[in-house]
């Protein structure tokens, strides 16, 4: 008898082990299923456009010099990763990027806050806001250069003026969203001041400030590369000047992988973005974990 009992014991142990290994097994496999599911649109989508650009060039619409095809360029692409010309660029615009981005960042977040809790400035400077944010940063260029003349100072007033009205929207919106019964709730546990806006406010609006950010990140990036084009600085290559070197000396196939590295940092930073959606999403319980 305590043989059976021993016998059925361990064998409904086993039985749990191997659920738990199959459950296991299912759980790797489903990582992987969503990792292709998440990839081959991505990879569809590309050999699209590779497919598309070849058939073009093939239709001879263009002189090879002036569209060379995705095989010419991806080979001087390859090249031009090896250069140190590409990394010294790149090191020049991402730190233009930066700074602007930052500075833009505090002068939207302090625009957008006291905006949306004053009602005198958001009735002085509400709209104004979103005129700005509509404005082409190519239209702030010709004010720029008067200001700052051919400088880094000009591209820097155009990237914050791109960027910071798009975060300030943001901020305004996140706040205007905030249910008023958690500021009710916030300021009965005496939360005042900047506590209310750390503990309450902020948390509460964070989704939409998160969208703000990439919104502004958009604008700022748009806005360096249009500067970059315009105000080519001879002692300080950048990836925006490389681009008007090829330009003008028609070298097609440099000039579109230098847009193609402009596309892939792009992208890259949406992704970024994309991730702090998601874990902001996930914490609030709004994302189902089977399809994330």
């Amino acid at each position: 008898m305590a043989s059976d009992t021993l016998a059925r014991t361990g064998s409904g142990t086993l039985s749990g082990l191997d659920a738990l290994d199959l459950a296991t097994q299912e759980k790797g496999a489903s990582r992987l299923g969503r990792l292709w599911s998440a990839t081959w649109p991505k990879i569809a989508a590309l050999a699209l456009a590779l497919g598309i650009w070849q058939v073009v060039v093939w239709t001879g619409w263009k002189e090879p010099w002036a569209l060379p095809g995705p095989v010419t360029v991806l080979s001087d692409l390859g090249s031009y990763l090896l250069t140190s010309a590409l990394w010294d660029g790149l090191a020049t615009t991402a730190r233009r990027a930066a700074v602007g981005f930052v500075a833009a960042l505090v002068v939207g977040l302090l625009t957008g806050l006291a905006v949306a809790r004053v009602r005198v400035l958001r009735a002085a400077l509400g709209s104004m806001i979103t005129a700005l944010q509509t404005m082409p940063s190519i239209a702030w260029f010709p004010l720029a250069i008067l200001l700052f003349q051919l400088s880094e100072q000009a591209i820097f007033f155009v990237v914050v003026l791109g960027a910071a009205p798009s975060i300030a929207n943001g901020v305004i919106h996140g706040v205007d969203y905030v249910p008023p019964i958690l500021i009710r709730a916030g300021r009965n546990i005496g939360a005042r001041g900047l506590n209310l806006y750390r503990y309450v406010i902020a948390p509460a609006a964070l989704p939409a400030i998160v969208a703000g950010l990439k919104q502004g990140w958009a604008f700022a990036w748009r806005s360096l590369m249009a500067g970059e084009l315009l105000v080519v600085i001879a002692t300080k290559t950048s990836i925006g000047a490389q681009l008007t070197y090829a330009r003008e000396l028609s070298e097609a196939p440099r000039l579109i992988a230098i847009m193609i590295v402009i596309l892939v940092i792009g992208l890259l930073v949406d992704s970024a973005f994309g991730a702090a959606d998601k874990a902001i999403r996930r914490r609030w319980g709004v994302l189902d974990q089977a399809g994330s």
